[in-house]
C-alpha cells in the first residue's frame, strides 16, 4: 500500500487502511553513518530512508547492507592457487607443464 505519512506516495509494508502501522506511527529519520547514502529521501519532514523504517537498526551490528555509500568487505581474493602435486606430477609426465 501506499504511504500516506512520510513517505507520500512510496509502496510501504506498514501502510494499511487506519494508518501506518510500524513502531511509533510513523518511520524513523536517518542516523549519521546513514550520510551520503543514495536512498535517503528529503522531504518536508526531514530526512528519512527510502528502504528501511528504522535505520538505526541497520547499523546495530555493523555495516547497513542496504548502503550505497561503504564499499562491501568481502572475503580475501586467493592470491595463490594450490596445485594438487599427483596431478601436476602426471601432467609433467606427460609434458604439459
Amino acid at each position: 500500500m501506499k504511504c500516506a505519512t512520510i513517505k507520500e506516495g512510496m509502496e510501504c509494508v506498514f501502510m494499511r487502511s487506519k494508518g501506518c502501522t510500524f513502531n511509533g506511527g510513523a518511520c524513523n529519520k536517518v542516523v549519521e553513518q546513514c550520510e551520503g547514502c543514495g536512498k535517503i529521501l528529503e522531504n518536508s519532514y526531514g530526512r528519512y530512508c527510502q528502504v528501511s523504517p528504522d535505520p538505526a537498526s541497520k547499523w546495530l551490528r555493523g555495516r547497513c547492507n542496504l548502503s550505497t555509500h561503504m564499499q562491501a568487505t568481502g572475503a580475501p581474493s586467493i592470491t595463490h592457487k594450490q596445485v594438487n602435486p599427483l596431478k601436476a606430477s602426471k601432467r609433467n609426465a606427460r609434458g604439459m607443464a
